[in-house]
């Protein structure tokens, strides 16, 4: 029985990596409230040069130390990037109401038709490194892919707020 232990532990462990079950050091994080007000004052600081804002408030502030915390596996860097993406993804969704609602309805059709558009965009772009590198890394390019995409769609709509 003893001999049999070790085969049947990599056996599971083979089964989990095939089938995507993601180690527990993996799990879903939530942003912290740190993390949420320092990406929140990058952008209000930097609001009128989104270049500089992209330079400054994107992966520096969240992703980047969180990978530099983690044990650096593909799985602990997409939950990284996650954990940034929902900062940036809520950023958005109240940048996108405060926006719609200073519209009148022909620019609210618009506004929803743009963003329909981009959000069609954003997942293609991102969709394409899974298309063209086909590899392990593929996982951690999307991820940050989509959290890049995000955090720009957020500043553009806040600038369009403020014309």
């Amino acid at each position: 029985m003893r001999g049999l232990m070790l085969p049947l532990v990599i056996l599971a462990c083979v089964i989990s990596v095939l089938s995507g079950i993601e180690p527990a050091a993996a799990q879903d994080r939530s942003p912290s409230a740190r993390d949420v007000s320092r990406i929140r004052a990058c952008v209000d600081k930097n609001r009128d040069d989104l270049d500089e804002g992209e330079r400054q408030c994107l992966f520096k502030l969240v992703s980047d130390p969180c990978v530099k915390r983690s044990d650096t596996s593909n799985h602990a860097v997409i939950d990284c990037h996650e954990t940034e993406l929902k900062i940036w993804d809520d950023l958005l969704n109240a940048t996108y109401k405060k926006l719609r609602d200073g519209l009148d309805e022909p620019q609210r059709e618009k506004l929803r038709k743009m963003q329909q558009t981009w959000i069609a965009y954003r997942d293609t772009t991102c969709e394409f490194y899974y298309d063209k590198i086909q590899g392990t890394m593929a996982g951690p390019m999307g991820a940050a892919c989509r959290t890049r995409e995000t955090a720009r769609r957020a500043m553009l709509l806040g600038f369009f707020t403020r014309l």
